[in-house]
C-alpha cells in the first residue's frame, strides 16, 4: 500500500478517479458500498446482496457497526490511524480468492472517494461502486434544494480543502449550498463565517440538518448571519452540532 501525503499527492480520491469502471474484466470485483445515512431502511437491495455475500468486509468502526448485523462476513474495522493494516489485511484476504466488500457511509460518489482510492490501491481486483442513499439526498429534499439549482461541496475529507471553499464563496447567494462540513475545524458556524467575510448576505436562510434519517434527526433554522455565532474552535465541545451534519444554504430569492 503506497504512503499518501495529502499536502503534497496523490490524493487518493484522484487515484479513485483516474478511470471509468468496465465492465468486462473476468476478475470478481472487490464492492465499495454506500450504506446510506445509517438507517438501514436507506441500505438499497444492490449494496445489502454484496455485503451480505462477501468474505470480508472492511470499514471505518462507525460504518461497519450499522451493517454488522447483515452479514456473517469477517468484519474488519478501523479508524484513521489503524486503517493501513486493516486494508492491508482485507487485501491479504482478496488475494486468496476470498469475497471482499468496502463499506463507506452515505454515497461513496458523495464523500468517499478518498477510501475508495485506498481500496483500490491494495487490492489486485477491480473495485465496482454500489451507490447508495446519501444524506446529502435527504438534505435536498428537506431543504427543497433541486441538485440542478445547487452547489455542493464535501469538505468531510483529508488534505487542503481552499479550492473547495473557494467553490462555496464563489456560489453563494447564486446557487444553493449542499455541505458536508469537517468535524470539527469547518463545522457550519466556521463555514457561515468564511461566506460572511467575502460578502455573502447575512440574510440568506441557512439550515443545519443533523442525524438524518434518524430517530433524534433535527434540523436548525437560521440566517447566515445568525449561524455565524457558533464559529471558531476545532473540538467537539466548540460547536453545538454533531458530526453527521449537512449545512444548506438557500440562495436568494428573486
Amino acid at each position: 500500500m503506497s504512503d499518501y501525503d495529502l499536502d503534497s499527492g496523490p490524493d487518493p480520491a484522484t487515484v479513485a478517479a483516474t478511470e471509468a469502471e468496465t465492465l468486462d474484466d473476468d476478475a470478481e470485483p472487490v464492492h465499495a458500498v454506500g450504506i446510506g445515512p445509517g438507517n438501514l431502511d436507506y441500505l438499497t437491495p444492490r449494496g445489502r446482496h454484496a455485503i451480505a455475500d462477501a468474505d470480508v468486509v472492511v470499514g471505518f468502526e462507525t460504518v461497519v457497526e450499522f451493517i454488522a448485523e447483515e452479514t456473517d462476513a469477517d468484519l474488519l474495522t478501523c479508524g484513521y490511524k489503524d486503517e493501513r493494516e486493516a486494508l492491508t489485511t482485507f487485501a491479504d484476504r482478496v488475494a486468496d480468492g476470498e469475497h471482499g466488500t468496502a463499506v463507506l457511509m452515505g454515497d461513496p460518489n458523495h464523500s468517499g472517494y478518498q477510501f475508495v482510492g485506498k481500496v483500490q490501491e491494495v487490492v489486485d481486483r477491480p473495485v465496482r461502486v454500489i451507490p447508495g442513499i446519501s444524506s446529502l439526498q435527504i438534505a435536498a429534499s428537506r431543504a427543497r434544494t433541486p441538485m440542478e439549482d445547487t452547489e455542493f461541496v464535501t469538505l468531510h475529507k483529508s488534505g487542503d480543502i481552499t479550492a473547495d471553499i473557494e467553490r462555496l464563496t464563489a456560489a453563494v447567494g447564486e446557487r444553493h449550498l449542499l455541505v458536508l462540513p469537517r468535524p470539527f475545524d469547518w463545522m457550519p458556524g466556521d463555514i457561515a463565517a468564511h461566506l460572511l467575510d467575502h460578502g455573502a448576505d447575512p440574510e440568506l436562510e441557512a439550515l443545519v440538518l443533523e442525524k438524518l434519517t434518524h430517530d433524534d434527526e433535527s434540523i436548525t433554522r437560521s440566517s447566515l448571519g445568525a449561524l455565524c455565532d457558533h464559529a471558531g474552535g476545532s473540538e467537539p465541545d466548540d460547536t453545538q452540532f454533531s458530526d453527521l451534519s449537512v449545512l444548506a444554504v438557500r440562495r436568494e430569492v428573486a
